[in-house]
């Protein structure tokens, strides 16, 4: 990752903080095993805050759009990042496992340095689709102009020199 960001999410958190900015898809060296192209960036921004209860929690927005691999055609996906993400801060591992048994919350262990920027690249990991696919009409396998229909006839014909044997 190009640029660092460090805080201490507990402070950042009472204090009300807020922080927002770019980053170049290029930066985030996690994300690169699922995209098709790094050119781009996303917009974040990540703001602290005391929840109802006057728990620390870090509120993480982020929005942009990356190329992913559709999984049916192996052409490039566009997908439009849209995230939201309110993770509550937990001051030790006790509070951790207390705070995860209750699964309607996120919580993240918060440690005195934090790399905001891997956290942002964490939940933007997270909200990545597991099979990612254009829509039937719009993939290139489903279309009798593209390269990959003209290649079906190809694909049939080893399939029945296969069940020949």
């Amino acid at each position: 990752m190009s640029a660092q960001l460090f805080m201490d999410p507990l402070d950042f958190a009472r204090n009300g903080g807020t922080h927002h900015g770019k980053i170049a898809l290029s930066g985030l060296e996690r994300l690169q095993d699922y995209l098709t192209d790094n050119s781009g960036e996303v917009q974040y921004a990540v703001t602290g805050a005391l929840n109802r209860n006057a728990k620390p929690m870090l509120q993480i927005v982020v929005r942009g759009l990356i190329s992913l691999c559709c999984q049916r055609c192996l052409g490039k996906y566009p997908h439009a990042l849209d995230l939201q993400a309110d993770l509550l801060l937990a001051r030790d591992e006790n509070e951790l496992a207390r705070l995860d048994e209750d699964e309607s919350v996120d919580c993240i262990l918060a440690t005195a340095n934090m790399d905001v920027l891997a956290l942002i690249e964490d939940e933007i990991i997270l909200s990545l689709p597991l099979s990612p696919r254009h829509g039937e009409s719009e993939c290139s396998i489903d279309r009798p102009d593209s390269d990959t229909a003209k290649e079906k006839p190809i694909f049939a014909a080893l399939a029945a020199l296969k069940n020949l044997h």
